[in-house]
């Protein structure tokens, strides 16, 4: 009996070493939770720092944007004035070439202010980055900057020249503000 004793002892004795294993393998020691915590702040750390530089790009961004934004309201946010004054422009120009020079005598201090006027509102258009596009005669026609206005043939000219310039146009700083109005040869090669 007393062998069975022994073997029940054993047996008794083996269970209670495995239960005491399994605890041990249950309850993570000191250094596996500081690990554990760790690789947890390590993580946080990183989603923090993952946030803050997506924050950074986004202001920079939203800095760059505002930049041109801004730039682009400078130098194009009078457009729609300057073309209503391309008419102005215009106008004292066709006065200045339908004067007469008996005109220009009788009544020489008001040509004289027109020109001066006209003058000032070419130095002014210069200032705000308004600029002629003045096509020539024989010029060849480009659709980027020129209108036509018709086409006819016209001898001695080849197919896309200039024959006629009806109005000037004006650029905007890199912009077309209004293109020049002309008349293109259609004579064939």
């Amino acid at each position: 009996m007393a062998k069975r004793d022994e073997n029940e002892f054993l047996d008794d004795l083996d269970a209670l070493e495995a239960e005491f294993d399994e605890q041990e393998e249950a309850e993570p020691t000191e250094e596996e939770l500081a690990a554990d915590e760790l690789a947890v702040l390590t993580a946080e750390r990183d989603e923090f720092k993952d946030r803050f530089m997506r924050a950074l790009a986004d202001a920079e961004n939203a800095r760059k944007r505002s930049d041109r934004d801004r730039k682009e309201a400078e130098n194009y946010g009078g457009s729609k004035l300057a073309r209503d004054l391309l008419p102005v422009y215009d106008n004292m120009k066709r006065a200045l070439e339908a004067a007469t020079d008996e005109q220009r005598e009788v009544s020489a201090a008001l040509i004289e202010g027109v020109e001066l006027t006209m003058r000032e509102l070419v130095n002014v258009f210069g200032k705000h980055g308004i600029s002629p596009v003045s096509p020539e005669v024989g010029d060849k026609f480009d659709p980027q900057v020129h209108q036509a206005m018709f086409e006819a043939p016209v001898p001695g000219t080849t197919a896309g020249d200039i024959i006629q310039v009806a109005a000037e146009g004006f650029m905007l700083h890199d912009r077309l503000l209004r293109p020049a109005q002309v008349g293109v040869s259609s004579t064939p090669k």
